[in-house]
């Protein structure tokens, strides 16, 4: 299995982590959704990486 499959990928953006435990390419599709609803600061990261920032906030419901 691929590490893209994975669900470990989170997105984040400048209002913190906007879903997590996605696949790479859930993660993508996320980011280009809120890209066009003109979210900033967007990345796409793992699950890890997006616990380990210490302003994170979950937005349920993306």
């Amino acid at each position: 299995m691929s590490e893209l499959t994975d669900q470990h990928w989170a997105v984040i953006s400048e209002r913190g982590v906007e879903s997590s435990g996605l696949s790479y390419q859930d993660a993508l599709q996320l980011m280009r959704r809120l890209e066009s609803q003109k979210v900033h600061g967007l990345c796409i990261v793992t699950d890890a990486a997006a616990e380990r920032d210490a302003h994170a906030t979950v937005h349920k419901g993306r």
